[in-house]
């Protein structure tokens, strides 16, 4: 059975249940034979994953959803996939659980939150609907699960239309709490085709007042602004967010649209601004970072994950009929007026062989270590005035591989996959550069799943993500070049995850 290579608007609008088994069968055992398959990322089990929705504690789990199109690596019919885990690093496939079976999302289950209320978990979202004429009418949704986690959806909107001068490019509700009182963010563009996020505030969940624009910024926001998420790290307001459209000229950035943070001293809900707000900075300063969630875990930690692609991009995966995956989930903090982001202490559940690194930097490349596969965690710390590379997914004369480089004379580290297997999204460049803070060391924190790296910088002062997909999987070699200094490490191979 062939796979769809053109995929018309019918097809990507085609009912779920039209679509045969043997179709999605056909598509799962290409997943699993893949090469560029990931080991602990969560990635789609057919066809499309986009933006992690629902993250959230419940009744003893972690949940998280992910928007889903099972049936091709396009952007079709979406739904939400649901997960769950006990440790935030071993994830359970469950079901799909919430359909564009509705009036209200016939065209799609787009983005949205949770939030557990007493004995059951709120779900909020957007439905999509597409008129005769293809014009789009955003409704916000919800629903609620239960403890035997069954979701019954609200069987009418909670707003039924984007308020007076703004369209229906009005989408991804972020709902929490303040105080006694709920509040919901979200995404819209005014009637001028501006991006802005708008505040709601509600006592039932069911009863949406809308508070007003967001002040966070005197800037324009480009064309739209998606998945706004505003939580408080270490009391601070910080918004996520990704303005579509942004000029270049506000903040630099390569990708073809940016995922985003401010930082503010307070939020004033009752002017609606997040007050002495930052400027815009770049959340991940790789190449494929976008739409990340974030909530307040009931440990007290802020915990986020990404969608690992972007929006309008093709990439090599595409051909075996799947998209995408998530990133690790991290632990946000603030200091300095600056967003921290860090793995989670659980990532350390996966670790299995060890081996310390240890050694002088030199002009010529040292092989650091060559795993067996491109599945590993690598930690490693180099003198400040020590400049030079790191090579990863390495072939074994180091002539191709994900090229790292730290320049200690101008605080700077560089991301080049020009020559990390098959290239793509090149129109947007292939290296990503981040500016450093001068501190004593340079550390590294590496985490690499056959087609993923994500790399923290400084205790997560900087993070660089990317997607990587070697023609040959043998390519595992580990390179360190450079100039004056030492270095020290530690390197574990990973399980994967459930293993």
């Amino acid at each position: 059975m062939k796979l769809i290579t053109e995929w018309t608007t019918p097809l990507r609008y085609k009912p779920y249940h039209q679509w045969s088994k043997a179709y999605q069968d056909r598509l799962a055992s290409i997943i699993q034979k893949s090469d560029w398959k990931q080991a602990f990322h969560i990635q789609p089990k057919t066809g499309l994953l986009n933006d992690p929705n629902g993250f959230s504690f419940y009744n003893g789990k972690w949940h998280l959803f992910y928007q889903a199109y099972p049936f091709g690596p396009v952007h079709g019919v979406k739904s939400w996939y649901h997960m769950v885990s006990d440790n935030l690093v071993d994830w359970e496939q469950l079901d799909y659980a919430l359909l564009p079976d509705s009036p209200y999302d016939s065209h799609g289950v787009y983005s949205g939150s949770a939030i557990t209320v007493e004995d059951k978990l709120f779900l909020m979202y957007t439905g999509n609907v597409r008129n005769e004429k293809w014009e789009r009418h955003s409704y916000q949704l919800g629903a609620w699960m239960d403890s035997e986690m069954q979701i019954e959806k609200m069987t009418e909107p909670l707003i039924e239309n984007p308020p007076k001068g703004y369209t229906h490019e009005f989408r991804d509700p972020q709902v929490f709490r303040d105080q006694d009182q709920y509040l919901m963010a979200i995404g819209a563009q005014t009637e001028k085709e501006k991006g802005a996020v708008l505040v709601y505030q509600s006592s039932q969940l069911t009863d949406w007042e809308l508070l007003g624009e967001l002040d966070y910024t005197t800037e324009e926001m480009g064309f739209m602004v998606e998945c706004p998420n505003l939580v408080f790290v270490d009391n601070q307001p910080v918004l996520l967010f990704c303005p579509q459209g942004l000029d270049k000229r506000i903040t630099p950035y390569q990708n073809i649209y940016p995922n985003m943070y401010i930082i503010g001293s307070s939020f004033n809900k009752e002017a609606v601004a997040i007050e002495n707000a930052s400027d815009l900075v770049n959340l991940d300063e790789g190449f494929d970072i976008y739409a990340t969630q974030a909530f307040h875990a009931p440990d007290g930690r802020v915990l986020s994950v990404g969608w690992i692609g972007l929006p309008e991009i093709d990439y090599p995966s595409f051909e075996e009929g799947w998209a995408h995956c998530l990133s690790i989930v991290k632990e946000l903090s603030v200091k300095d007026q600056h967003l921290y982001q860090k793995p989670v202490a659980e990532i350390q559940e996966l670790r299995q062989n060890h081996e310390v690194l240890q050694g002088v930097v030199q002009e010529s490349d040292i092989l650091l270590t060559s795993p067996g596969r491109n599945v590993y965690e690598l930690k490693l710390e180099l003198d400040a005035s020590t400049s030079g590379s790191l090579y990863l997914f390495a072939d074994k004369q180091n002539k191709e591989g994900l090229k790292l480089s730290f320049d200690a004379k101008h605080d700077t580290i560089s991301m080049d996959r020009s020559k990390a297997g098959i290239p793509f999204g090149e129109s947007y460049g292939s290296i990503r550069t981040a500016a450093l803070k001068r501190q004593e060391k340079l550390s590294l924190h590496i985490f690499v799943d056959r087609s993923v790296c994500e790399v923290f910088i400084n205790d997560g002062y900087c993070v660089m993500t990317s997607r990587v997909f070697l023609k040959d999987p043998q390519q595992t070699a580990i390179f360190l070049e450079g100039f004056a200094g030492d270095y020290t490490g530690d390197f574990w191979t990973l399980r994967e995850m459930n293993e």
